[in-house]
Formats: C-alpha cells, structure tokens, sequence
C-alpha cells in the first residue's frame, strides 16, 4: 500500500472557495471577464471554469475534448482565456480549470480530432495508436465506428480521391493508403476501421469509452508519451500563472488514477490546488497515497442532505412507494439495474473481459462486477473485497470469483480494464438508472447518494468534518453541480416530505412509478418560469433513464406521449412544509459554508436556485448583482432567495477575510427536549454555525421551548442580525437565537482568524 501522501506539501494558496462557471458558446470568457466584479464582491477567491481546451463546435459543456494543444476558439481562444485570469488577478481572484484527462469526442467531422483520424488513416502503425485502448484482435484488425444512422450499405459510401476520404452521407472517413482504387466492398474491408450502425456499439465496440457513449474514446494517459502530449497546454497555464488549481475529470476511468496523479503533481508543483471527481460509497475513503487535496466534494452533498432528512419519514415513503408502484426496495434495484448494465449497454466490454478470464472464470467476471460494493477497486480495500468476494460467490461458485480475483490481483493490464469497466457499471447502473427507478425520496438519488439510508445521524455528520479537518481540509464540498440530477433548493423542498409523508398524497398517472417522480419533481421545482416545459423535458428524461417502458435507443412513442399527463397542476408545497423547506435551504447553505472543506458555489446558487437535471441545470447564469447592492447598502432580505443570499456572502467574505476561522472542528450539542432538532458545530478559532433539522417535526412537538446551546468560552455576537447585533456568553435559548431565521452564525467578539 502506498504512503499518505504529507498534507504539508500542498499548496499553501488553496482556495477559500470556489465558484463554478459553466462555458459555452453564449457564455464565453469575456462573459466571465464581465461578471468579475461581482464575483469579487460575493467573496469567493476563485472561478472554477469549465473546460476550456478545443471542443466539438457547439459543445455546451467541454467535455467533448477533440484537440488538447489549443483554448477552445468559440470561448475566445487562448488570448481570451489569459485576459481573463490577468482581469481575475486585479480583482484578487485565480483560476482553477477543470481537464478531461479520461477521453476525446468521436467528432463529426471525425478529422476534428487529429489524432484519432491518424489512427484510422494508417492503423495500429500510426504514432498516435497508443493514445487509445483499441483492440485490434477484436476487432479483426479493424476499428468499429458505431456513427452511421443504419445498416451500413457499400453503394452508400462514396470516394473522393483527390481529398482522400470516403464519404457516407455527410460522415468523412480517411482512406487507407493505397485503398482508393478498389471495389466498394474491397475498399471497406481494407480499412483499419469499420463503419457500422450505431446499435453495433453494445455488443461489438472495441475500443475503451466514456460510460457508454461511444462519442468519446478513453485516452491512455497512463503513457508518458500520451500524459505529456495531452497535457502540454494545461500545464503551460499552469506554470504561467493562469490557472491555480485543477480539477480532474473522472479519476475512475483511468488505469492507474494514482500514478496518473504523481506524474501531474509532479508536473504542476506542490503550488497547484488539485482535487479529483471521486465518487466516494458511504464506508469508503479516499485512497491516502493520492497526492491531491482532496475530492470535488460529492461526500460532503451526502452527509448536508442526509443530516436535513427524516429517518422515520424517508421509511414510510419507501413503504407507501412499494405499495403504490410494486417497485422492489433499493438493494434490489440497483442489483436488477447492475445486471441489465451490464449484459446490454456494457455488453462489449464484458465479453472483452471474459475472453481474457477464460470461459470458466466468465461467471465470475460478471458477478464480481456486479457485486462490487464501489465503484471500482483499489489496492488495500481488504473490507469492500470480501464483501463483493462472498456476494458474488453465490451465484457464480467460489472458484470462479476467487480466480477472477486472482487475475485482478496478478494480470495489470487485466486489473486496470476491470477497474474501469466496474467504475462506467457503477455510474450507469446507478446514477443513470437505478436513481430514476427508485424514487420514494427523489432528494436521496443524487450523484454519490445512498437511496437505502437517506437519513444521517448528527453524529455521523460531526465524525465526517472531524475526519475532514483532519485529513483532507482542503477538499472541495459542494452541494449543487452541473451534474447533479437536482439542485440543492430543489433537494431541500423534495426532502421536506420526509417529514411529512402524508403530503405526498396518492400520485396519479397511467404510470404510478413515473407519477411519484412526477409528484416529487414538481414540488421540488415549484413555481418557476417555463415551469411546464423544464418540468416535461425532466420528466422524460427520467422515464428514458430509468428504462421500464422506454429508453434513450429503444423509444417507445406512445408511452412518451403520456409523460406530460403526470406532471401535477399544483406545484406548490403546503404552507407548513414550505417553512421546513425554507429552513433546509439556508440550513444546507450554512453548513456547507462553514463546514471544513473548500466550499464551491455553482453559478447563480448563492441565491434561490431551483435547476433540474442537466440541460436544465446549465441554463445560462444570472448574478443577482442588484439584490447583493441592496443588501450591502443596508436593506433586509426580501423573501429566502435574499436570505440565502445574506447568508452566503457573509460566509465567503469570512473564509476570504479571515481564513483562520475555519480551521479546527467541535460538535456543540444542543441540551433540553428539543435538542435533536439542533446541529451546531464550533470552528474554535472563533465561529459558531447552528442550524435547524426536522423543523416541521418540532413545530409539531411544540417547538425548542427549554433548548439550550451552550457556547464555547468567550463573548460571541450573531453576525446575521442587523442594527445592533446580540451578544452571548455561556450559552443561549434556541427559542431566542433562531426566532428570525432557522440558522445562526455566531463570531467570538476576541477571535482570531
């Protein structure tokens, strides 16, 4: 096992927090360049930016890499890019990118990658065919290339041989050298690839991909060669000051994610804040060998949503969904979801990984993938490997999953694929199908979640920031994303149900399973603007994910024409569940910026941000830069979406202004008969947060009455009232500290920081 990587060496300049802008075309950075001012004044210390290498043109995210040597033109090329950090840099503030080391874009044209057209103009000879995980035996010497619209007919294809391409509609092909003169059905079958419908990709890709989509092709990173060719540029910004920390880009789906990480860190220097987007499963930690400050934050997500959501509650919707819908329990679907992953969608990548193991290890392949309690493994999980090892025995027989084993253990190049092929199964099965199939809590189902046990004790959320003070305090935290299924407001109103599950009342639709989707999505949406589209585009999205009637390559056009028919006309929440949902948002925002950890904020969620799955959640931004005027001037919020605004600035500007507050972390247990309903933690340099969970439950129990927070010693002021602030010493009445807004932050008069 590898050693921790010494927390001392990292980059005494981490971030204070981060904010997420999402580029694009209509968003370039000159947009960005724009919005300084007011990103400077909310308090965060960096912009995160989406990625900025050349994409496919129109991209509305970049992550379809297709040339890593030039800043993407259509955001204003690299020129623009730099005036950006140098206008950042007079603001106070740096860059953090976010590269896509795993995979390039399948473009079309195709020639818009470069590398990848040599590859199939000149084959496995190409000095570029080490750049990609192909298998050529598999492919009878021939690259699969799922992109034709149907059947491939050779009267199709047409040659042009003066520009040396072979042409499909409008798809461009290099020709083979020497091929140009042959027969159409010669000429294909000389090819070092094989165009093919796109349906071919389940069941005969050979080529390693994102996930399943074989629009983007893994690079082997793990090459020297390839890490330097394909990460020239980024490295060049980092080394010029442009960009002061990274994010990488699905860590899982590389072969060796730790050495990959050495070789960047030793590249970028120990002055470079790097943090990797790591699904971590509830028992799991971050391998310590890794030289970096920490994850993109999904963990953190988990434990805020968690401490906010009724254990009892979140049960009786569970049991009242089983009994609405006939749905099995969680466990269940995502096994069911883990099998169909795997043996259709995954279907060439297991048989890749079969033929290797041989026919009588086959069976234990497939249910050691399925079994996997993680996304993939990794050296010294001796736990998670005897989980998976006595469930997947069971139905493939011992000897095949102990050879298996054996082989993952014993055969690199074997270890690596299956590692792979186990983090795309996890991802797929799991946060692209079982969490839209399982829905009696849809605020559960969100990227890194648990849907089997919502609900997380005070206790565990405390030992989770003591351990992240400890280990990992410059990790990112974050709470909404540009991949997650539902913002955090959102999150916050869907979970309030938990503590009301009568609310839910009896979904109707020709589809019960949908309409409880349908019910908890509308509720968390509310009442916003294109309230009916957004709402339907979700809503089919979710039926084609989740696969029971319809699905993204087998569309089933009655069914969708009832998927409109579900979406509730009420999209409002009762008034009472309103008040805990206000009391989630702000309670979710305290203590994600509070907390240890590098806060991120995703564009526009400093204020109420209410986004469904992506594309909705990557709607272009709008800065409230007039409300956060008001409120600097003087003026009290008007309505949660300025509270959280209030409150989000306050906490920035602290982490900017004094840094030292956020070091060190205490539980302050709450005494008297509402204490549970209490989370506070201390920052003992000098900061107090305390939010309220369950509030709905405690109105209904008579509210705090008696309650009591202690204090740490020291006279402490509440920062959030306005006119002249409270003091306390020793303690104080809940009744009293949260009587304006379900949170509080309170300042040591004398503290350091």
């Amino acid at each position: 096992m590898s050693q921790p990587y010494p927390r001392t060496e990292l980059s005494p300049s981490v971030p204070t927090s981060t904010y997420r802008l999402q580029l694009r075309p209509e968003f370039p950075f000159a947009a960005a360049e724009a919005a300084l001012p007011y990103l400077a004044s909310l308090g965060v210390s960096h912009l995160h930016l989406s990625p900025v290498l050349e994409a496919v043109p129109g991209s509305a995210h970049g992550y379809d890499v297709t040339d890593h040597t030039r800043v993407r033109a259509e955001l204003g090329g690299e020129p623009g890019l730099r005036a950006l950090a140098a206008a950042a840099r007079g603001h106070g503030l740096g860059l953090v990118l976010d590269i896509v080391p795993n995979h390039m874009a399948v473009p079309s044209p195709l020639r818009l990658n470069g590398p990848l057209w040599e590859v199939l103009r000149e084959g496995p000879g190409s000095p570029y065919a080490r750049w990609f995980d192909i298998d050529w035996e598999a492919g009878g010497g021939q690259v699969l290339l799922p992109v034709l619209p149907g059947p491939p007919e050779p009267d199709a294809f047409t040659i042009d041989r003066d520009r040396g391409v072979l042409r499909h509609g409008e798809l461009e092909f290099p020709l083979r050298e020497g091929t140009a003169e042959l027969a159409p059905a010669e000429l294909l079958a000389a090819q070092w690839y094989r165009p093919a419908w796109w349906r071919a990709a389940r069941t005969e890709l050979n080529y390693r991909r994102f996930f399943t989509i074989s629009e983007l092709i893994g690079v082997r990173v793990e090459d020297p060669e390839v890490f330097a060719a394909t990460h020239a540029k980024v490295l060049e910004l980092v080394r010029d000051g442009v960009a002061e920390g990274l994010r990488i880009d699905h860590v899982d789906g590389l072969a060796d994610p730790e050495g990959y990480l050495r070789r960047l860190r030793a590249a970028v220097g120990g002055g470079c804040w790097v943090v990797v987007e790591k699904i971590l499963a509830r028992h799991e930690r971050l391998p310590p060998g890794w030289p970096v400050a920490g994850t993109t934050g999904y963990d953190a997500l988990r434990r805020v949503d968690g401490v906010f959501t009724d254990p009892d509650g979140a049960s009786e919707l569970a049991r009242r969904y089983a009994e609405a819908t006939g749905s099995p329990d969680w466990e269940q679907t995502a096994r069911a979801c883990a099998r169909e992953v795997l043996t259709g969608d995954l279907a060439a990548e297991l048989a890749a990984l079969e033929r290797t193991a041989g026919p009588e290890l086959a069976p234990g392949v497939r249910e050691l993938l399925i079994a996997y309690p993680v996304y993939r493994p990794y050296p010294g999980q001796p736990d998670l490997d005897r989980q998976a090892l006595a469930a997947a025995a069971a139905p493939a027989g011992p000897g095949a999953v102990a050879g298996v084993r054996d082989l993952v253990l014993g055969d690199p190049a074997f270890a690596a694929r299956f590692a792979q092929t186990s983090a795309a199964l996890r991802a797929k099965s799991l946060e692209d199908r079982a969490f839209y199939r399982h829905a009696p809590l849809l605020s559960a189902t969100e990227v890194g979640g648990d849907p089997g046990r919502p609900a997380l004790p005070p206790a565990e959320f405390h030992a989770y920031c003591a351990e992240l003070d400890r280990d990992w305090p410059g990790s990112g935290t974050v709470l909404s994303t540009h991949d997650t299924k539902r913002s955090a407001d959102v999150r916050a109103r869907i979970s309030a149900l938990s503590q009301a599950p009568e609310a839910m009342g009896r979904p109707a639709g020709p589809d019960p399973q949908l309409a409880w989707v349908a019910r908890q999505t509308s509720l968390g949406l509310g009442e916003v603007p294109e309230r009916a589209e957004r709402l339907r585009e979700a809503l089919l999205k979710a039926a084609r994910e989740a696969a029971l009637h319809t699905s993204w390559t087998d569309q089933d056009p009655a069914y969708e024409a009832t998927v409109a028919d579900h979406a509730p006309d009420d999209p409002e929440l009762p008034a009472a569940l309103a008040e805990a949902a206000r009391a989630n948002l702000l309670g979710m925002a305290l203590l994600h910026l509070a907390m240890p950890g590098v806060p991120e904020v995703y564009q526009g969620a400093e204020t109420e941000y209410r986004a469904l799955v992506d594309p909705d959640n990557r709607r272009p931004a709008l800065f409230p830069h007039e409300a956060l005027a008001r409120l600097d001037a003087g003026a009290p919020p008007r309505g949660q979406a300025e509270e959280k605004l209030a409150l989000t600035a306050a906490l920035l500007r602290l982490r900017r202004d004094r840094p030292g507050l956020f070091t060190g972390y205490a539980p302050l247990p709450a005494r008297g008969r509402a204490a549970e309903h209490c989370l506070a933690f201390a920052r003992p340099a000098g900061l107090v947060a305390a939010a309220t969970r369950l509030s709905h439950r405690l109105a209904g129990a008579g509210g705090w009455r008696d309650t009591v927070l202690p204090l740490p010693p020291g006279r402490w002021t509440a920062l959030l009232d306005r006119g002249t602030p409270q003091a306390y010493e020793g303690g104080v009445r809940l009744a009293e500290l949260l009587s304006a807004r379900p949170v509080a932050l309170l300042l040591r008069e004398d503290g350091g920081g």
